[in-house]
This record gives structure tokens, sequence and C-alpha cells, in this order.
């Protein structure tokens, strides 16, 4: 196959974890920056090119696509899938995910649990906000925040409102979720690759932090997920329409609380964690799926 990654970091873990396993299995493959392509748009003849270079006989696409850049990124995404190329994360997929608001909507009206989440317009008046997720302790997220930042723990009314009050006049929009203690600053980060969940750890926050990520200092430990886990990783990543997906969860008194369903989810952390090489799976995965495009 002709396999291209789209990512901005050829350096990075992930990036060079799928480059070399698709190399592995015999196929030619390049990493591209996708913010030095640009799309010419045609009735009938979509193109996307390199710098000056047409980029055609692509059969897959391997999206790497940073938060900062989703806007461009999907847009050539999108391309790559009207010329009838394979998308491992579909531009779809990747918007609905990317958008907090939306990704927790969607996995409401399927039944998805989370933590109480609330958005609001209200910025002359926080205490109604906090009033309305019944007071502090609670989280107060940005909503373009990534691994970790932008995330605060009001732990009183005087400090939430102080948070709040503070984003609002920087014109951030933000979202206030409860703080689920029994978590006791730890979380469950599943891989899921084509509908199973093929690896899954346990993150902790180090101590005196409640953000678990990796990114922020976190320490990991391989675990099995239960049943109800299961069940609501797979179901959150089908909602978002996503191949492959990292799903963050908290486990609470009325069972996994879903934090984040990530559309592009970084190898490094748990592939070192849990052994598996998910790059390989990966790259088989989208063997598949050319292989059905081929056949139809």
């Amino acid at each position: 196959m002709n396999i291209l990654i789209l990512s901005r970091g050829p350096e990075l873990y992930s990036t060079r974890s799928l480059f070399f396993a698709a190399q592995k299995r015999g196929h030619y493959v390049r990493i591209l920056d996708y913010t030095e392509c640009s799309i010419s748009i045609e009735a009938g003849q979509p193109m996307v090119w390199f710098r000056d270079q047409a980029l055609v006989n692509i059969d897959a696409i391997i999206p790497r696509i940073g938060s900062s850049g989703t806007f461009f990124g999907t847009a050539i995404i999108r391309q790559f899938e009207e010329m009838g190329v394979f998308s491992l994360t579909p531009s779809v997929a990747l918007t609905r995910s990317r958008d907090k608001l939306q990704s927790l909507q969607l996995m409401a009206m399927a039944g998805v649990d989370f933590p109480k989440t609330v958005f609001s317009n209200l910025s002359y008046d926080a205490s109604e906000i906090i009033e309305q997720m019944g007071g502090p302790p609670l989280v107060i997220k940005l909503l373009n925040g990534t691994h970790g930042m932008g995330v605060i723990l009001a732990k009183d009314q005087n400090t939430a409102e102080a948070v709040i009050e503070s984003f609002y006049k920087t014109k951030n929009r933000i979202i206030l979720q409860e703080f689920i203690e029994e978590a006791g600053g730890e979380d469950l980060r599943a891989f899921v690759v084509n509908g199973k969940i093929i690896a899954c750890m346990k993150r902790r926050a180090k101590p005196g932090e409640f953000r678990s990520n990796l990114h922020r200092g976190g320490s990991s430990i391989i675990v099995k997920p239960d049943s109800e886990e299961i069940a609501t990783a797979l179901k959150s990543t089908a909602v978002m329409g996503l191949h492959v997906a990292g799903v963050d969860m908290l486990q609470s008194k009325r069972g996994p609380l879903v934090l984040e369903v990530n559309a592009s989810p970084g190898l490094e952390g748990i592939e070192t964690t849990t052994g598996v090489d998910i790059a390989k799976q990966i790259i088989e995965f989208i063997e598949a799926e050319v292989a059905k495009k081929e056949k139809v």
C-alpha cells in the first residue's frame, strides 16, 4: 500500500511507531506535514498537493492532527476522502470528537454517562453557574484545552467565581464539571481499534495533583477493564464515529464516566505501559479496510 502519515512531528513517538510498523509490513509510507498541503476544489476532480507535488495513488492516510490544526487538517482529510482514499480518522469523526460540547451532547443522547457538565454564557454572574452545578468543588475546563492544560479544580466558592470570571474576561469559553472525588486522581485510558479494546491502562496523578495525564507527571499501570468499562468505551467510540480512539474514563460510584474520546491518541504511554504493539494492529486494520474498498 501507499500510505501517508499526516503529522507535523516526524520525530514524535506515535508518528515514528506507525511509520516503522507500516514499513515492517512492506508498505510504502511517507510522513508529510499537513500544514504544507493545499487542495484544489473542482467538481469531479478533487486534488491534494504537498508543496508542488500532486498526491496521487494514495491508498490510505493516517491523520495525526493536533488540536490547534483541526480546522485545516479536517479540510485536508475531507479532500482525500473525496478522492476515495481511506482515512484512519474520518473527517466528520475528528470534527465531532474535537468539539467538547458536541461530543458530550452526542454521548448524552446515546446514554453514555460522564460527569455532570454545565456550559453557559452567563458571564455576569458566576454564582448562578456554580449553583447549577450544585456548588463546589468543581472542575473548570477550557473548551480548547489539551493534555490537562486549562483544567482547574476549584475547591471553594470564591476560587470558583474568581476562575470563571477571569476566563470570561479574557474571552475564553469554558465548561464546568462535577468533581468525582472517589476517583482519587486516577483514570482509565482504553485504546480502541476497530470496535475492540486492545490495551488499557490506569493513570495516576502525581502527589498533590488531580490531573492524571502522563504529560503532567502522572504514572501508569496495566489494567483489565470490566464489562461496564468495555461497553462504555466502545459505545462512546462508536458515537464519535471513530475507528481508533483513546477513551478516558473515571471510575465512580455510579459506574464509568467518560472524560474524553481522543481521536488522535498518543501511543508512547500505553505501548510502554502495556507492551502491546498498537501501531502494528492499526496498520493491520488499515490493510483490511483498504482490501474491502478494492473489492467493491
